[in-house]
């Protein structure tokens, strides 16, 4: 199924469902990913906010904050997706397209701040392939990695397929998190030798 029909099916599942079963789902998917080593051994975590009924990720900004993580979230500055530190007392504001994000002060940083980077995406596969919106942010702040970063799917285990369309210049996921299951794609072959896993690492 091409990108924009999977984009229009998967968003319309995900904007259909009751709050309660949202709440029950994200606070599933966070608890799974609070478990993993992965977790526990970063010092700088990146985040997101929700929109459109996206996992939520509250419980992860609580608990990295209470163990003394710094934790960044992303903010558009024109075609550039950078990140910064927010703390509780940092307010989120409406940015591009809506998203909320940290107010246009302080330092924005790439990506590569964070040792653990957690990803929205409107479908995942088994393999670590992303769809997002569409505007490739992601994609470029990812491409300019520049040291090793866990690269983590956080979705609702309805937008995890086993196998999505990709282009040889996708940045792989290492990591896919569901309310229902963890995928570690680490070692999962990609059927294109010129696929890449974050970091920049060949597969």
């Amino acid at each position: 199924m091409p990108k924009t029909s999977l984009r229009r099916t998967l968003l319309r599942c995900r904007g259909e469902m009751e709050p309660g079963a949202w709440r029950q789902a994200s606070r599933s998917a966070q608890e799974r990913l609070l478990n993993l080593d992965l977790f526990a051994q970063a010092g700088c975590i990146a985040l997101y906010a929700p929109i459109r009924n996206e996992i939520d990720t509250a419980l992860l900004h609580a608990e990295a904050l209470r163990n003394g993580k710094r934790v960044f979230y992303p903010r558009i500055c024109g075609e550039e997706m950078l990140f910064a530190e927010v703390t509780d007392r940092t307010p989120l504001e409406p940015g591009a397209f809506g998203i909320p994000e940290p107010c246009a002060v302080g330092r924005g940083y790439p990506a590569d701040i964070a040792d653990l980077l957690v990803i929205p995406g409107v479908a995942f596969d088994h393999v670590g392939h992303r769809i997002g919106f569409g505007k490739g942010y992601y994609d470029r702040c990812l491409a300019r990695l520049s040291r090793p970063v866990a690269l983590v799917g956080l979705c609702h285990d309805f937008q995890l397929l086993e196998r999505l369309p990709a282009e040889g210049h996708d940045i792989r996921m290492q990591y896919v998190v569901t309310d229902q299951r963890l995928i570690d794609s680490r070692n999962r072959p990609s059927e294109r030798p010129d696929d890449h896993i974050g970091g920049g690492q060949k597969t």
